[in-house]
């Protein structure tokens, strides 16, 4: 074991497992309370989940991945914990305001479906079922329609199990002496 404490192994280090898992617990957590599924469960709940875990640790995460030089990491961590950090924080707001929101976000999940397309399948259907949700969010939030609300929902819990197993992948991948769980 080494003691080392130049940096030199910390500066290799991945964060992209702790990000994908920040982004699909939280994606998981704000789906499955969106649709309804869990009764008795409050919104302040998920709002304090998607503050701590989503933007504090995504934010985090994605200044490492710029630390080590991946703008993709670091872009969609940082800008992703940014959202959860003012989405929980904002307190009421009205429609309109909510609904334009979602939607510049929306643009940016877009953005990064499109920058994740040479990352193969799993990092697609994240991006893409995320850009989907956030648009689905958006009109619903617009129109004031509860139903669309909920297919948001499940469409943010596909996404962040997707996320989580990318994670969950990406962790135990070589781990056991062979392929875990297959990412392509």
């Amino acid at each position: 074991m080494s003691n080392d404490a130049s940096g030199a192994n910390a500066r290799s280090a991945d964060a992209g497992p702790l990000g994908n898992l920040a982004l699909g617990l939280t994606l998981l957590a704000y789906g499955l309370l969106g649709t309804g599924l869990l009764s008795g469960t409050a919104s302040g709940g998920a709002a304090s989940l998607a503050h701590l875990v989503g933007g504090a640790t995504l934010f985090i995460a994605g200044l490492w991945q710029f630390w080590n030089g991946d703008r993709f990491g670091g872009t969609a961590f940082t800008s992703l914990g940014a959202f959860w950090v003012v989405w929980a924080g904002a307190g009421a707001v009205d429609k309109n305001t909510a609904g334009l929101f979602l939607l510049v976000w929306a643009l940016l999940a877009l953005t990064l479906t499109a920058a994740s397309w040479g990352d193969g399948m799993l990092g697609r259907a994240v991006y893409g079922l995320l850009t989907v949700s956030l648009l689905l969010s958006a009109i619903g939030t617009f129109n004031g329609s509860s139903g669309l609300g909920k297919v948001s929902a499940w469409v943010a819990t596909a996404a962040g199990l997707a996320a989580w197993y990318s994670a969950t992948a990406a962790l135990t991948g070589g781990r056991w002496g062979r392929l875990a769980l297959p990412v392509k």
